[in-house]
Parts: structure tokens; C-alpha cells; sequence
């Protein structure tokens, strides 16, 4: 094994072993679009989502099967008729989608059986159950259309789904319901999906879906000043879902963020709109910083605040590698446990990326802006701003005139930010005992308006 292979895993790996503490024994509902399965994305996203269940995760898989009652109402020369946004289910359509949830469910259960050496899923065994837990009622005629055998959510089946999760097994529901006389109703995978992330208030709700995301110009095409918008508050989902037509097509912007928002507004954490034609975008989404797609959620995920006790190992953990190569001091738990609410930190996700202390020097007017440290995950996005920010809000608050930071690598960046090099003797005498003449720490003022 190389040396650039473990110089690069183990730091990958300390950086996701917080998101998997995070999401052990949380409910994710995951909406899986048929034009995956038909594109052959189900081997690589069953292997993922045996993965995260074997992270301690517990999974609703809800299927679609768009593409694949299509499919099967060409084959039978029968044309394939939707209104809203839904299909309208004529006694044709309905066999189809019924042949076709059967095949379906066979291929998913047979991609999760295949414990295959040198695959993700090796010697794993995941149990797929299935079962009759949607109630639904017709769609009936809404505006003159009538939908006939299509359907809509009643009722979920929330204490046998979650008996079969904690028996440590998958749910697997394909798009479909049954009324209380037995009569089958075919329903939108979106519609199931979204249904039992609420009524389960499930942690996330995940759309596995032909559209990367949703742009923050949500109406110009891809470029580098168009970006995914990997982060979009509830209010503003809302208001951007206001100015949108209705969405009838999955690749319409609409389409899927009404179910985002609906969940949202229901009490389910966070909502997802990934790509399918990602590989391992599920991956990508649950267990990195910034994730892939966009993920809707009722408040914003980062937030800038004062520390706590219960802190401590977090900043301790973020700072011991800068600890380690020499960009800072070495500081002890006991030191760091003693002083904690001198930190401002900034948390994202129950993971701590930034932080910085404050020491007052109240009698010379000035304080100490200590241990600022921003992950190499999140460098370049404005936290070490953000945080520097902070300490000058408190520092003006506390009737402070200046601030003043000892660093030996940095220099420039806080120089860019309006501090100025001084001569260590202008420290406070309280600081001057304790500044390391061998470590040649420079010393940088800035004056606070």
C-alpha cells in the first residue's frame, strides 16, 4: 500500500467518520426515479444504499416506473396519456404498471442480493421487504379529466414500516396503493415517496432523479457562474417554487422541489434532489461537506455561534492537525475545556468547521484573536471571514479598540483583512510575558471602528 494512498485515506476518512456518527439510526426515505433503473444505474445504487445501511441507516426505498409502463403500453400498442403531471390509469394502463412494478421489484430485490467479492456489498446481507403499507384513495376527475385507476395517499402504514426497519431489514415500495375494498390504485413514486417521509418524519427524503439539482439561476443553462445550489432554505424554496409553472414533467425545475417543500413544511429534516447519472451521488451527498445536488431544509444548515462545554472535542479535533505541522500553538483539552466560551465556532451539519478564541487584554483596550481555524474541507468558501467577523463584533461589544493575532505562516491573509505588523513590544504586558521569543510569532494589530 502506498504511501500517497494513506496519506491521503486516512485524513478522507476522519473527515466522513462525523457524518456517519451523525446519520447512525436516522430514517432516510429515498425516492428512486425508474429512469435510473432503465439508464442501469440499479447495481451501483443498491451497492450504495447497502452501504449506508450497513453505516447504521434506515432505509424506505421507494421505486418508480415511469419509463417502464411506457414501455409496456408501446408493446400493447396503447398510448401513454398524463394530465397534472400524473397518468391517467385506464384498465390497459393499469396491468401494465402492475406487470411492470413486478419485474421492477424483482430486478431491485436480485441487486441486493448480490453479495459480490471486491464489490461494496461483499458478504453483506440485506433483506428486502415489501408489503401492502399504502392505503390510497382515487384521484377521481379534477378538471374534467377523469383519472380513473389512479391514485393518491390515504393512509401509511407507519407501525409495521418501522417494525421491519428496526428488524434491521429495507422497506421496498413500489407506486401503488390498495383501498379498504381491496381496489388497486397505480400512484406517483414523487407522491408515495413524499407521503411516507412524513408520516415517518424521516431525517431526509431523497429524489434519485434525471436533473442534477436545481441552479441558483434556475432558468440559465450550466456554467462555472451557474453552479448547483447545494443549499436552499425553505423560505426560499418557496418562493422561487411561487414563480415557477406547474411542474408536469420530471425535468421541469417544479417538479420535484414541490414534494421537497411539502415534506419540509411537514417536519421532515431535509430534502434531496440528486442525479442518478452520478455515480455514487448518494455518497457524495450524505458524506461530503457540501454534498452534490441540492438539499432543501427548513433553516439554514451552517450556523456562527459562541461555544459550548460540549464543543470541546470538536475543536479539539479541528485544530490538532494544525497543531501537529506547527500553524499553531499547542493547546490541552483542560486549557481548551477552561476557556471554551471564549470560542466562536461555526457548526455545519453537527460538524464543527471553524473556529477562533478571544482573550481580552481590558486594560490596554485590546484582545487577543487566538487558534483561527478553518477546515481544509471548507477553505475558500468565507468561514475564516465569517469568524474573524465574529471576533470583531464581540470585541467591540466588550469596549475593545484593536485586536491582535501572533502567527508565523499566515501573515499575508490577515494583512489582506486590515491588519498591520507591529514590533512585539506593543503587546499588553500580560501577553508579553507569554510571548515564545524563539517561535518568532509576528505580531499584527487591527483597529476596530
Amino acid at each position: 500500500m502506498s504511501a500517497v494512498f494513506n496519506f491521503t485515506f486516512v485524513p478522507w476518512f476522519r473527515s466522513v467518520a462525523p457524518y456517519i456518527h451523525t446519520h447512525r439510526g436516522k430514517t432516510f426515505v429515498v425516492g428512486l426515479a425508474g429512469e435510473a433503473i432503465a439508464a442501469g444505474k440499479l447495481q451501483h445504487i443498491a451497492q450504495d444504499l447497502a452501504l449506508i445501511q450497513s453505516m447504521g441507516v434506515k432505509i424506505v426505498l421507494v421505486h418508480g416506473f415511469r419509463p417502464q409502463v411506457n414501455e409496456q403500453l408501446k408493446a400493447k400498442g396503447h398510448a401513454a396519456k398524463y394530465s397534472h403531471g400524473m397518468r391517467i390509469t385506464d384498465e390497459v394502463a393499469l396491468d401494465s404498471a402492475q406487470e411492470a412494478a413486478g419485474q421492477l421489484r424483482y430486478e431491485i430485490e436480485a441487486a441486493f442480493s448480490q453479495g459480490l467479492p471486491n464489490t461494496p456489498m461483499a458478504g453483506s446481507t440485506v433483506r428486502v421487504i415489501s408489503g401492502n403499507f399504502i392505503t390510497a384513495r382515487p384521484v377521481g376527475i379534477l378538471d374534467g379529466v377523469d383519472f380513473k385507476h389512479s391514485g393518491l395517499v390515504r393512509k401509511v402504514d407507519t407501525a409495521a414500516i418501522g417494525r421491519v426497519l428496526d428488524f434491521g431489514a429495507m422497506v421496498l415500495l413500489s407506486p401503488f396503493g390498495f383501498s379498504p375494498t381491496g381496489e388497486a390504485f397505480n400512484l406517483t413514486m414523487e407522491e408515495v415517496a413524499t407521503s411516507v417521509a412524513i408520516a415517518m418524519q424521516a431525517d431526509k427524503l431523497i429524489f434519485l432523479t434525471e436533473i442534477p439539482g436545481i441552479r441558483i439561476h434556475h432558468d440559465q443553462p450550466e456554467s462555472e457562474d451557474n453552479p448547483i445550489d447545494t443549499e436552499l432554505p425553505l423560505a426560499a424554496a418557496e418562493k422561487l417554487l411561487a414563480t415557477l409553472p406547474n411542474g408536469e414533467r420530471p425535468t421541469d425545475t417544479a417538479f420535484y422541489l414541490q414534494h421537497c417543500v411539502k415534506a419540509c413544511k411537514a417536519g421532515v429534516e431535509r430534502s434531496h434532489i440528486l442525479p442518478f447519472a452520478v455515480d455514487g451521488s448518494l455518497l457524495l451527498e450524505i458524506y461530503v461537506h457540501d454534498g452534490i445536488g441540492t438539499m432543501v431544509i427548513d433553516e439554514k444548515l451552517e450556523e456562527l455561534r459562541e461555544a459550548t462545554e460540549d464543543d470541546v472535542g470538536g475543536i479539539l479535533q479541528l485544530i490538532e492537525p494544525f497543531e501537529n505541522d506547527g500553524t499553531l500553538v499547542k493547546r490541552s483539552r483542560t486549557e481548551i475545556e477552561r476557556d471554551a466560551a471564549n470560542y466562536s465556532i461555526i457548526e455545519h451539519d453537527g460538524v464543527i468547521f471553524a473556529c477562533a478564541a478571544l482573550y481580552p487584554y481590558p486594560e490596554a483596550k485590546t484582545a487577543e484573536m487566538a487558534a483561527l481555524t478553518v477546515s481544509p474541507q471548507s477553505q475558500g468558501q468565507g468561514d475564516g471571514e465569517k469568524i474573524l467577523k465574529r471576533i470583531e463584533q464581540r470585541a467591540r461589544a466588550a469596549g475593545l479598540q484593536s485586536i491582535f493575532v501572533l502567527t508565523t505562516r499566515t501573515m499575508h491573509w490577515f494583512i489582506k483583512r486590515g491588519f498591520v505588523q507591529v514590533d512585539p513590544d506593543w503587546l499588553p504586558e500580560g501577553r508579553k510575558r507569554k510571548y515564545n521569543w524563539d517561535r518568532k510569532s509576528q505580531v499584527l494589530v487591527k483597529k476596530l471602528s
